[in-house]
């Protein structure tokens, strides 16, 4: 590059990506940020895109493409692939995903939601669906199981698990109230082989807790906010080692939700208690 030339970043990748594409191998390793959703092993980006009709353009040799709802994709290409994606016309913004962590809120009390339970026609949660997407859940765990032991887990994804996903997504494992259901009914070791999606954290199991438990385990005393609801749980993450949740498979998580809730039909109230910090905050950045 002469005197009289100015380098311009790629205007449809976000900021930090452009940032990671121009960094080097050690720079990237040393930063918490500039690595995530690369693989340096396969030299695969996991990215976000935002893109306009026809799906159909998205794919391509060694392109791997997860459609979400609102324009949105999961997109999986070589790095070598990323500036000549960003110039395919459907393609209005790719941004990379970023590192999220675990945030807890407590309260039903300081949340006003015990006069709420307590009127005469109190909401109870019955007849809507309760999703998280997080650390996973202690499906064993009897505030969400039934008087009879089964399970009120509709359908547990876990995205950590190789195995069987969901229909039109490639990562993780389903499992459906009826595989629950028989892992509850074994002894608790042999139950988990049925099922070996694990809350290792507790944090997901936590959240759930207060969103929806139905206070078996404690007598009632522990009670959540919708206590009668159905529950459908994401644990997000992916098989690789040492991995950490990313913005990618919290959107996939979303979308698996919200496909289950049309499908079956009914309303459903979505826990998100992630955070991070990122971007400059600017309102139309």
């Amino acid at each position: 590059m002469n005197g009289n030339e100015i380098f311009m970043p790629d205007q449809k990748l976000d900021n930090l990506l452009n940032l990671a594409m121009d960094a080097t191998p050690q720079e990237r390793a040393e930063s918490e940020n500039l690595n995530v959703g690369y693989d340096s092993t396969t030299r695969l980006w996991d990215v976000i895109v935002k893109y306009s009709e026809p799906e159909r353009g998205l794919g391509g040799d060694g392109i791997q493409v997860v459609p979400l709802l609102g324009g949105y994709a999961v997109v999986t290409l070589p790095e070598t692939e990323l500036d000549a994606y960003s110039d395919r016309e459907q393609v209005e913004f790719i941004e990379k995903p970023k590192r999220l962590y675990f945030e807890t809120f407590e309260g039903r009390e300081a949340s006003c939601i015990l006069p709420v339970q307590a009127e005469l026609n109190g909401l109870t949660g019955e007849g809507i669906l309760v999703g998280i997407v997080d650390s996973g859940v202690d499906y064993f765990h009897p505030d969400f199981r039934n008087e009879d032991g089964s399970s009120r887990i509709l359908r547990l994804w876990d995205q950590s698990v190789n195995g069987n996903p969901p229909e039109s997504y490639v990562t993780g494992t389903e499992y459906t109230k009826e595989e629950i259901d028989k892992a509850l009914a074994l002894e608790e070791t042999e139950g988990r082989r049925l099922v070996p999606s694990r809350d290792f954290s507790g944090h997901g199991t936590a959240v759930l807790g207060i969103a929806a438990g139905n206070g078996r385990a404690s007598g009632g005393v522990n009670r959540g906010v919708a206590y009668e609801s159905e529950l459908l749980v994401v644990k997000m993450g992916n098989a690789r080692e040492n991995s950490f949740p990313r913005t990618t498979e919290l959107m996939e998580g979303i979308d698996y939700l919200v496909r289950q809730a049309v499908q079956m039909g009914k309303p459903i109230a979505i826990n998100i208690s992630f955070g991070n910090n990122y971007g400059s905050h600017e309102p139309y950045n």
